[in-house]
C-alpha cells in the first residue's frame, strides 16, 4: 500500500490495515522507541494506544496534518518521540476514547520491557531519533539490494510472491537473501551500538 492509502484507511478506521500498521509494520520502530524512551515497564498495547489516541483526536485531526513530505514511518517516528519523550517520566494514561480496540481489533502478544538492566543512555528526542533511524542505516548497507529487500519485505510489509516474481527469484531464493540482507543489517546495528557505548566510556 501507498502512504496515501494508508492514511486514508487509517483515518476511516479500517480494520485490517491499522492492525497491520500498528502492530506489524510499525512493531519493529515502536518497540525501539519503547527501550530507548523509557526506563520502567511499558506495554505495547499501552504505547499504541496512547499514540493511537493522539493520532485520532478531533477527527485524526494530527494524522491529518501528514504532508508526506517524508515516508509514513518517518513522520510517525518523529511523532512517537516527541511525545513519549516529554511523557517518559509519567505512567501512560489510557483515558482516551479513541483507542484500538473500539475498531475491535485482537491485538497479538504485547511487548513488555524485560528488566534485563541494559542502559539507557538516550536523554533527547534528537538522539532517540538518531539511534533508530532505520532508513538512514538502510542507505549506508552496501548491498542495495539487500537494503530494498528489508525495505519492501520489513517496512512496507510487501507481499512475498510478488516481490520474488518482480526480482525474478523463487521465493526460496527471496527468503535466503532476506537472511543475508538481515545479517548484513544487524552488523551495522552493532557496529552503532558499540561506537556509541565507547564514546559514553
Amino acid at each position: 500500500m501507498s502512504d496515501n492509502e494508508i492514511v486514508c484507511a487509517l483515518i476511516e478506521r479500517n480494520r485490517f490495515v491499522t492492525r497491520q500498521f500498528f502492530y506489524v509494520n510499525c512493531r519493529p520502530l515502536f518497540t525501539s522507541i519503547i527501550h530507548h524512551v523509557f526506563d520502567y515497564p511499558v506495554e505495547y498495547d499501552e504505547f499504541v494506544n496512547e499514540l493511537y489516541g493522539l493520532l485520532m483526536k478531533d477527527d485524526a485531526k494530527r494524522l491529518r496534518q501528514f504532508d508526506f513530505r517524508s515516508s509514513i514511518y518517518q513522520w510517525i517516528k518523529t511523532v512517537a518521540i516527541r511525545h513519549f519523550t516529554y511523557k517518559r517520566d509519567e505512567m501512560i494514561d489510557n483515558t482516551s476514547h479513541n483507542h484500538l480496540s473500539n475498531i475491535d481489533l485482537s491485538a497479538p502478544e504485547s511487548y513488555a520491557d524485560t528488566g534485563d538492566g541494559h542502559e539507557r543512555l538516550v536523554d533527547t528526542e534528537s538522539k532517540i531519533a538518531a539511534h533508530i533511524d532505520f532508513e538512514n542505516l538502510l542507505l549506508r548497507m552496501k548491498n542495495k539490494r539487500y537494503a530494498d529487500v528489508i525495505r519492501r519485505l520489513v517496512i512496507e510489509d510487501a507481499e512475498p510472491k510478488k516481490l520474488a516474481a518482480e526480482m525474478n527469484v523463487t521465493i526460496e531464493n527471496l527468503y535466503n537473501i532476506k537472511k543475508r540482507a538481515m545479517a548484513a543489517f544487524t552488523d551495522i546495528v552493532l557496529g552503532d551500538i558499540e561506537k556509541y557505548k565507547n564514546k559514553e566510556n
